[in-house]
Order: C-alpha cells, then sequence, then structure tokens
C-alpha cells in the first residue's frame, strides 16, 4: 500500500530498496528554502543494517501489508521477551532488540499486537499511550518561566521524560510510548 512520506510513523514497516525495513525515527523538516522533507531512520528487519533516509514530502513510499494478531506479554527474561497468543495460548519467545525502546514500557500482561511477514515475528506495537507513575523528579526552581520550561522526570520503569513543573513524584501521567514524550495527566 502507498502512503505519503508525511504518514511515516516510528514502528511502520517499509518495502525500500528491495528490502523490508523499520522507520525507528522520523523527524519533518521544514527549511527555510526549498521543500519539506522527512528525515527517516531505517533499520533493515532481516540483517539490522541502519541508515538513514530523506524522502520528500510529495513523494511515496510502499508500506508492507503484514498479518497481525493479538498477544499478550507474559515476562521478560534476560535479552528475551515471552508474548502469549490471545487466540490459541501458543508462547514466542522474541529477542528484545525487535522492540527497541518500546520495551522499556512493556509490562506484565499488556495486550501488544504482533506483526508477521510469512509466519516470521516482524515488529510488536504495543498502545501508542500508556500510563505511567512518576518514581521522582527535581524540584522546580523559584522564578522559572511556567509555559517553557519541562523538568527531568523518571518513571517507575526506569525511563527518563521532561515534565512539566506541576508534576510530582507519584503522579500518574500518560507517556507517548514511542516519543517519550509526557503527554498529560492521567485521570
Amino acid at each position: 500500500m502507498k502512503i505519503n512520506s508525511v504518514d511515516i510513523r516510528p514502528g511502520n514497516i517499509l518495502e525500500y530498496q528491495g528490502g523490508l525495513w523499520r522507520a525507528v525515527k522520523i523527524q519533518h523538516t521544514q527549511p527555510g528554502k526549498g521543500g519539506a522533507y522527512m528525515q527517516v531512520e531505517l533499520k533493515n528487519l532481516m540483517d539490522g543494517r541502519k541508515t538513514n533516509e530523506r524522502f520528500r514530502s510529495a513523494e511515496t513510499v510502499e508500506k508492507v501489508r503484514l498479518d497481525t494478531r493479538d498477544f499478550q506479554f507474559l515476562f521478560a527474561e534476560g535479552e528475551t521477551l515471552t508474548f502469549m497468543d490471545k487466540l490459541n495460548y501458543d508462547q514466542i519467545t522474541l529477542d528484545k532488540d525487535l522492540l527497541g525502546d518500546a520495551a522499556d514500557f512493556l509490562t506484565d500482561g499488556m495486550d501488544v499486537v504482533m506483526e508477521t511477514y510469512e509466519e516470521k515475528p516482524i515488529s510488536v506495537q504495543l498502545p501508542d499511550q500508556i500510563e505511567a507513575v512518576i518514581r521522582d523528579t527535581e524540584a522546580v526552581v523559584k522564578g522559572q518561566t511556567a509555559s517553557s520550561s519541562y523538568k527531568p522526570a523518571t518513571l517507575e520503569n526506569g525511563v527518563r521524560v521532561m515534565v512539566p513543573p506541576f508534576v510530582t513524584a507519584g503522579t500518574k501521567i500518560v507517556v507517548d510510548t514511542y516519543a517519550r514524550e509526557y503527554v498529560r495527566r492521567a485521570d
């Protein structure tokens, strides 16, 4: 399926230069001179090579249509992760590398979507946003402008994110799992 380059998201699988590539990081850039473009870091799913590519905004790329199935994350053991197929209860073990940085947000019992290509697991999609609790954060410095200042905070899973000054330790927040950014306070 063809998609515009501006619709590429981290985790998308693209057919590019005769191989299957996962978009790891994306950055949309609008230079002062010339047309806008997407800077995309791609990782080859077969051999692990990485490359950076620049796609013009009007360019289209081929997004690979993968088979998807619902799985549940069971546990991590060293560098491997174990998932259970929610349909037939089969278990599958995958390398942590397959998920990249998103693996830090896995919690026991989390529902995920596994994408397969010719029956081989290619990627695991976590929810776009999850709720997390702040373990600790720095104190607010008096006199900082609240509108533009963020402070570092550590979540209970060890991930560091930048949060607004009003967020304190013990606060439950919503975090974007792929951008690793604060979204809002949890209800």
